[in-house]
């Protein structure tokens, strides 16, 4: 059998570690790990909000956790889904005409994005294309239905109809690498950037049927896109 050379040996493995090293370049040009898996999982609760709105032709909602009461922690990464409360002995809506604000319903804990992960409330609008605006707000009383003492709150909402309908068509669910100080409220500590996360930015659109689809690059993300922000940008 023909042996190699010493020289080619030494091709081989040159050829290999530069093929490593661009590797690496690539992979650390993408999201962090933490994003990717944040985005994974979200996805998942928005096809089980819808699937449950159509199913039980309810109306539904995805929430995300802006200032819990008694679990700051878990601010901007607590994600719950719930339905509208419906009455005990005929199953309907208590709002029959579906006009009235609902009252919301646990259908689950829902879950929490990955440590050093959260959602921004600064790039996440009501409509990618026009650049629309803040999301709606929604709060859970604790005692009122299911809600648990540590789920009560003000939350970001994203709405469905009993046909799977998003009432924000085109509304972005983006969510980012950074740092916050956790036992604070939102708005006096948002998260922020920091020099080894500033690229790590992903999420997902969510259509009128209530479909997702994955940015992905920052460049689908709206026009005020999270590219490469600064160390100590808040998002």
């Amino acid at each position: 059998m023909p042996a190699f050379s010493l020289v080619e040996m030494l091709v081989v493995i040159a050829i290999m570690s530069i093929l490593m090293t661009a590797g690496s370049i690539g992979v650390s040009s993408m999201s962090g790990k933490g994003v990717s898996s944040g985005v994974a999982t979200a996805e998942s609760l928005f096809d089980e909000a819808r699937t449950i709105a159509i199913g039980k032709n309810l109306r539904s909602c995805v929430l995300i956790a802006k200032n819990l009461t008694n679990n700051p922690a878990d601010n901007l990464r607590r994600i719950l889904v719930a339905t509208e409360q419906t009455n005990a002995t005929t199953g309907l809506p208590t709002d029959t005409t579906g006009v009235a604000p609902p009252v919301w319903q646990l259908t689950s804990r829902g879950a929490v994005l990955p440590d050093q992960t959260f959602f921004s409330s600064v790039y996440s609008t009501t409509n990618i294309t026009s650049g629309g605006t803040t999301l709606p707000p929604a709060t859970l009383t604790a005692g009122t239905t299911n809600i648990k003492s540590a789920y009560a709150g003000d939350y970001y909402i994203y709405q469905f109809n009993g046909q799977g309908i998003c009432k924000t068509p085109g509304a972005s669910f983006i969510i980012g690498s950074g740092t916050r100080q956790l036992n604070a409220k939102v708005d006096f500590a948002p998260p922020k950037v920091t020099a080894s996360t500033r690229r790590d930015f992903g999420g997902f659109v969510v259509w009128r049927n209530g479909r997702t689809s994955v940015f992905r690059s920052p460049d689908q993300m709206g026009s005020n896109a999270p590219n490469a922000l600064a160390a100590g940008t808040t998002f």
